[in-house]
């Protein structure tokens, strides 16, 4: 009888409680994958309408007065982007075994990394502007929509990445068993770098096909 009871209060007490994982998926999980099928919904609509739009454009395109579009820049901001998902895993995997440094490590990596990105993508800007704008034609329209919402959302990644790194330099309640905020936060990269290997195929390389 004493050992059962025992056994009941080694199962209900607050150290053992306080270390139970719960079941299933956590609600926060569930909202940041709805979130992203949303938003990668919004993606596949503006991505199809660049591809609807091209092909009854005519056979030139980007039609005539602009340059196909250059590939250094993007090609290097793929370079720079596509990567900085590897130390948001490691990251991630390294919270989870409660290694706080390998947290910090990682998202100042992603930060500095998506920084980058987004500096080569206000230069980019910066020399396209000078040729075509939004309001030149339907092209300008679509590249400059497209690649914009997806810089807005690489600066939404960002802002989360920044916000994490900041509360775990403050000591916030990361660990083994507190990592759903990274995770998250993981998601939406991920999600990020693979929209931009679609823009990559549709805006810079199919009008060179």
């Amino acid at each position: 009888m004493t050992d059962r009871g025992g056994i009941v209060t080694a199962a209900t007490g607050a150290e053992a409680l306080s270390t139970e994982l719960p079941v299933g998926r956590p609600t926060g999980w569930w909202g940041m994958v709805m979130f992203v099928a949303t938003e990668a919904t919004l993606f596949a609509c503006l991505l199809g309408s660049y591809f609807y739009l091209r092909f009854q454009y005519g056979p030139q395109w980007p039609p005539a007065g602009i340059d196909k579009p250059k590939l250094l820049i993007p090609l290097v901001m793929t370079a720079v982007l596509v990567p900085s998902s590897l130390p948001v895993v490691w990251a991630e995997h390294g919270i989870r075994r409660g290694q706080r440094w390998r947290l910090r490590a990682g998202l100042a990596a992603t930060l500095v990394m998506g920084l980058s990105f987004m500096a080569l993508l206000v230069i980019e800007y910066h020399e396209d502007l000078a040729h075509f704008t939004m309001t030149t034609n339907v092209y300008g329209s679509l590249f400059y929509v497209v690649t914009g919402f997806h810089g807005l959302h690489v600066l939404v990644g960002l802002t989360m990445i920044g916000w994490l790194l900041a509360a775990s330099l403050r000591g916030g309640s990361f660990g083994a068993h507190r990592h759903e905020r990274v995770r998250n936060v993981a998601i939406y990269w991920h999600f990020v770098d693979t929209v931009w290997v679609a823009i990559l195929f549709t805006i810079y390389l199919s009008p060179r096909l």
